[in-house]
C-alpha cells in the first residue's frame, strides 16, 4: 500500500537535507525560521555549542501591541527588523539564513529581506 507523506514530515525531510549543508558559528550564526500558522519565530543559533545567541517572535512584547496580525508578512517583516536590531547590539553583523525546509517566498522571504534591509548581512 503506498501512503503519502504529510505536509509537515516532507518539510522536516527537506529541513534535514539543507541542515546537512549549512552551520553556524559564533562569528556567522545560523539565522533560522520557523513559521506555524499563527506565528513566525526567528533566532541565531551556534551550532558550535548549540546556543541561541538572539531570537525574535512574534509573541514578543515590543510586537505584540503593533501588529495587526501575526500571520501576515508584515508581522514577518517587523520579526526581522527586531533580530536585525538584536543581533547588531550583540556584534552579529553576518548570519547563514536557514529556511526550514519552507519554500523562500513569502512570510519567509520578507523576514529574511527585512533583515537585510535593517543591516544584517545574509
Amino acid at each position: 500500500m503506498i501512503t503519502k507523506r504529510s505536509r509537515n514530515e516532507m518539510r522536516l525531510i527537506r529541513h534535514r537535507r539543507l541542515r546537512r549543508k549549512i552551520s553556524g558559528t559564533p562569528e556567522r550564526p545560523r539565522l533560522a525560521v520557523f513559521r506555524s500558522l499563527n506565528h513566525i519565530y526567528a533566532q541565531m543559533i551556534d551550532d558550535t555549542v548549540g546556543h541561541t545567541l538572539v531570537s525574535a517572535s512574534t509573541l514578543d512584547k515590543e510586537l505584540r501591541d503593533k501588529l495587526a496580525s501575526t500571520k501576515d508578512t508584515e508581522a514577518a517583516k517587523a520579526v526581522g527588523e527586531l533580530i536585525a536590531k538584536r543581533a547588531l547590539e550583540k556584534g552579529i553583523k553576518e548570519a547563514v539564513f536557514d529556511r526550514g525546509g519552507h519554500k523562500f517566498h513569502g512570510r519567509v522571504k520578507a523576514l529574511a529581506e527585512a533583515a537585510r534591509n535593517a543591516g544584517l548581512k545574509i
